[in-house]
């Protein structure tokens, strides 16, 4: 079984094509270019093995956290590849794949703003945003992911005594790793609620104009 890995929710992308324990086609996409070449980037990576999007088994999105905008760019192609293909999809988080290729269960991302995105699995819920101020009232792991320069800054210095493992940023391929044992339980998303996994309102939210109400 084919399974169809899209990451876009970080400062580069890619999209990823393997199976189940081999390893995997991968075409890296560069940031802020998503929605003008994720779609041939797809078309790209099945031609490059000559199947077509109903060959598919799977579809493996990363929904977050990360760019607004590149969440639902991956998103959407998600959503249409499986609508229009009936292929099933399973959602992973961003920071689960970055624990999981750092083979620790902690993980941060830089969320600008002085703040992180922060996966403690100990804890409920096990990911949210949090500043430096909220990471110093948290009990600290021993080792936590990174693979960013401002999420180790703010871990550092907040956390001095933590053990930081850094590794390159996650892709569509380690995606695909996370999500196989979700892919052989059969544990599919729900298409029409699958929603990006933000964790932050955007700015639209937080910057726009306050409606009155009577």
């Amino acid at each position: 079984m084919y399974l169809l890995g899209i990451d876009t929710c970080g400062p580069s992308g890619s999209v990823a094509l393997g199976r189940i324990n081999e390893a995997a086609a991968e075409i890296e996409l560069e940031g802020r270019t998503y929605s003008a070449t994720l779609v041939s980037a797809l078309e790209e990576i099945l031609k490059g093995k000559g199947i077509r999007p109903s060959d598919v088994g799977c579809i493996v999105v990363v929904h977050g956290p990360g760019s607004f905008t590149g969440v639902r760019v991956g998103l959407g192609a998600a959503k249409g590849l499986s609508e229009g293909a009936g292929v099933p999809v399973i959602a992973v988080s961003r920071l689960e794949v970055l624990a999981w290729k750092a083979a620790v269960e902690s993980a941060a991302l830089d969320a600008h703003r002085h703040e992180v995105f922060l996966r403690l699995p100990d804890r409920e819920p096990r990911e949210w945003l949090a500043g430096a101020e909220n990471v110093a009232q948290l009990n600290a792991p021993s080792k936590i992911a990174v693979c960013d320069d401002p999420a180790a800054d703010l871990l550092q210095r907040v956390w001095p005594a933590v053990e930081l493992v850094r590794v390159a940023p996650p892709t569509a391929s380690d995606a695909l790793a996370v999500a196989a044992p979700s892919i052989a339980a059969r544990h599919f998303a729900d298409v029409a609620l699958l929603d990006g996994h933000s964790l932050r309102r955007s700015d639209a939210e937080i910057f726009g104009p306050t409606v009155n109400r009577p």
